[in-house]
C-alpha cells in the first residue's frame, strides 16, 4: 500500500510540475522535499555550514556579476550532499598546502538560469533553459583557490565569468603561476570526482549530475 501511496503522489507531482515558456518542467519545494525522503543524498546542503574555512564571495548575491544586476536576495551556496561531501574532501586536500576554496556560486535556481539566458544568449558561457543548468541540479561548483594566510585568490588565467577563449581550461597559458594554479585545482577537484567544465576554468561538474532534478527553489525557502 505505501508503495501505491508514493507512486500516486509522484504522479501528482509529476502533472503539478511547473511549466515554463522554454518548455522545461522543474521541480518545487515540495517536491524536492520529498524527493529527500525517498532519498536523503538529493538534500541540498549549506556548504558554509558544512565545510569548516571556506569561503564565500557569492556574485550573483550582488551587481558584481557580467548581468549587473543582483539575481540573488541572499550570499548562500547549496550542493546536493554528495557534492558537498566531495567538496569538503577538496578542501582538505587543499588544506595540507595551505590553500583553501572560495566559491562564487553553487546550486542556482532554475528562474536564474532563464535570466541569464535572456541577458546573454551564448550558450558557450550561460546554460540553455530548455535543458537547464546543472547548477539548478545543484551538482556543479564556479570556485577558485585562495591562500589561506592572506586571503588573496591565487593568480588564474582569467577572472571569473570571463567569456573569453582565456578562460577554457584547454586554452595554453603563457604565465607559469597561472598555468601551474589552473592545473591544480582541475587535479584535485578532478580527483573528488568533478569535470572541469570546457570553457571555464572555475566551473565544475559532479560526476552523476544527471541522477538529480532541475530545480527552481529560492534559498529563502532552503
Amino acid at each position: 500500500m505505501k508503495k501505491i501511496y508514493t507512486l500516486i503522489f509522484v504522479l501528482v507531482a509529476i502533472a503539478g510540475q511547473a511549466q515554463y515558456k522554454y518548455g522545461l518542467k522543474v521541480t518545487n519545494l515540495q517536491e524536492y522535499k520529498h524527493s529527500v525522503k525517498l532519498n536523503p543524498n538529493k538534500e541540498l546542503i549549506d556548504l558554509e555550514k558544512f565545510i569548516p574555512g571556506i569561503v564565500l564571495d557569492i556574485r550573483y548575491a550582488t551587481t558584481n556579476n557580467f548581468t549587473g544586476e543582483k539575481i540573488y536576495n541572499l550570499a548562500k551556496a547549496y550542493a546536493r550532499k554528495p557534492v558537498a561531501e566531495a567538496l569538503k574532501r577538496a578542501q582538505a586536500e587543499l588544506q595540507k598546502q595551505g590553500l583553501g576554496i572560495k566559491v562564487y556560486d553553487a546550486y542556482r535556481p532554475y528562474k536564474a538560469t532563464v535570466r541569464f539566458y535572456e541577458v546573454y544568449k551564448d550558450t558557450t558561457y550561460v546554460a540553455s533553459p530548455y535543458r537547464g543548468s546543472r547548477h539548478n541540479r545543484g551538482c556543479a561548483i564556479d570556485m577558485t583557490l585562495i591562500n589561506l594566510k592572506t586571503g588573496e585568490e591565487l593568480k588564474m588565467p582569467t577572472g571569473y565569468d570571463s567569456f573569453q577563449k582565456e578562460a577554457w581550461p584547454s586554452t595554453p597559458v603563457k604565465d607559469p603561476e597561472a598555468r601551474k594554479n589552473r592545473a591544480l585545482i582541475i587535479d584535485v577537484m578532478r580527483k573528488q570526482g568533478f569535470k572541469v567544465n570546457g570553457s571555464e576554468w572555475w566551473h565544475y561538474d559532479f560526476t552523476g549530475w544527471k541522477n538529480y532534478e532541475v530545480l527552481d527553489i529560492d534559498f529563502e525557502q532552503l
